[in-house]
């Protein structure tokens, strides 16, 4: 249940507004489940720097010298008051590391992290069931998973998480605010968010979130397939659901990618060959401007000539963007909804001894007619909007007006 309370402490209308003024609507997709990656699959050996000494500048002109390091945990041991432990060290001078490239998407993760990570490409875990992103100093809300605890108790969409069980969560990042959120199911987590200018205090209930990656069903002789995440079933499942839909006759098709935070890089293409032709393009990495490859279809398309909308909303992206938008530039399918959520880069984790992982953008992607999605998303043929009304008096115009175009 939601509460509207009044700012505490020193805050008032006037910081308020200047929170919304400095998050805008341009956010960055990482999710509370950790599947809104797209990730690559590589390993690396112990790094072969023997310490931070060695980190120079590009023009090698420059480095960090140990003794300052040295300097600096000298006198944050003496000066701290509260415990200073190696391990937290450790992982805090590779966090700083790798976040001084000033890239959201790239971050260091703790052998913990790296864990759950993995565990959360599988849609299980424990939690509430939303989208985290970041922009500025602010965690956002991407998007509630439908059916899950965020949903539930009212989480929309671009939320502004200021709080966390009463402790401040700006300049946290991401990673940071999943362990504060998560936790053992039937406990409560209370976010403190800025919605349309107000603060609400929303508790949640734990529970265990099983996000399934494809459910499928004919309706009035249209096949609806819904994908939730792209793990390493998904195209299975959804030529799965294919085969079954074309043995019975089904012509038209609902690809419902509402809320749909993304994954796995090789799963998108393969969702995409289930329309495309063998050969399609379905999109381009670039490096520094240059192409470093194309991927492709690989397979005879199973929904050949099959009339398709795609639904899509702000919740939608990277991957779900991917086969949206190879969908949409080859032709393959009508989109309809809101502009999708903008996440046009890559990123690959790279397995680190101790158990940690990089993950680091290595790329941008762009779609089959050339197109860079990163931070615009891509629009609908026809734009419905899902209103609040409409989420508590239970109605769908989306999916109505897709439908409505099928039928005509």
């Amino acid at each position: 249940m939601e509460q509207e309370l009044n700012l505490v402490g020193r805050s008032n209308k006037k910081s308020k507004n200047l929170i919304l003024k400095r998050v805008s609507l341009a956010i960055v997709a990482v999710l509370v489940f950790g599947s809104g990656w797209l990730v690559g699959a590589g390993k690396v050996g112990p790094n072969s720097a023997s310490n931070l000494a060695s980190i120079i500048s590009s023009d090698g002109s420059e480095y960090i010298p140990s003794e300052e390091l040295d300097e600096i945990l000298s006198k944050l041991k003496d000066n701290f008051d509260g415990d200073v432990k190696a391990e937290d060290i450790r992982n805090g001078l590779k966090s700083g590391l790798v976040s001084a490239v000033g890239d959201t998407y790239t971050e260091y993760l703790t052998a913990q992290e790296n864990s759950d990570f993995n565990s959360d490409l599988n849609g299980k875990f424990e939690g509430i069931g939303a989208e985290l992103g970041k922009e500025g100093n602010f965690i956002i809300i991407i998007s509630p998973i439908k059916g899950t605890p965020a949903d539930k108790a009212g989480i929309r969409p671009q939320d502004i998480i200021i709080e966390i069980d009463g402790e401040p969560s700006t300049d946290i990042s991401v990673s940071e605010a999943v362990k504060k959120i998560r936790g053992e199911k039937g406990t409560t987590v209370t976010l403190t968010i800025i919605r349309d200018g107000e603060q609400i205090i929303v508790p949640i209930v734990r529970e265990t979130i099983d996000i399934p990656s494809v459910e499928w069903r004919t309706e009035n002789g249209v096949g609806i397939i819904a994908i939730g995440r792209f793990g390493t079933d998904t195209t299975g499942l959804v030529e799965k659901a294919a085969k079954e839909m074309t043995d019975s006759g089904v012509k038209k098709v609902v690809l419902d990618m509402r809320g749909n935070p993304g994954g796995l890089l090789d799963e998108a293409v393969g969702v995409s060959g289930v329309w495309l032709p063998k050969g399609s393009t379905v999109l381009e990495e670039k490096r520094g401007g240059e192409t470093i490859k194309t991927f492709t279809t690989s397979k005879n398309p199973i929904f050949k000539d099959v009339k398709t909308v795609i639904l899509i909303n702000k919740g939608s992206a990277s991957a779900s963007e991917i086969v949206a938008g190879a969908l949409k530039d080859n032709g393959a399918a009508t989109l309809i909804g809101e502009t999708s959520y903008g996440k046009g880069s890559v990123q690959q984790i790279i397995e680190l001894s101790g158990g940690g992982a990089l993950k680091v953008t290595i790329a941008r992607w762009f779609t089959p007619k050339g197109k860079n999605i990163d931070k615009e998303g891509i629009e609908p043929d026809t734009k419905v909007e899902l209103t609040s009304d409409d989420i508590k008096a239970s109605r769908d115009p989306q999916i109505q007006e897709a439908l409505n175009f099928l039928a005509k």
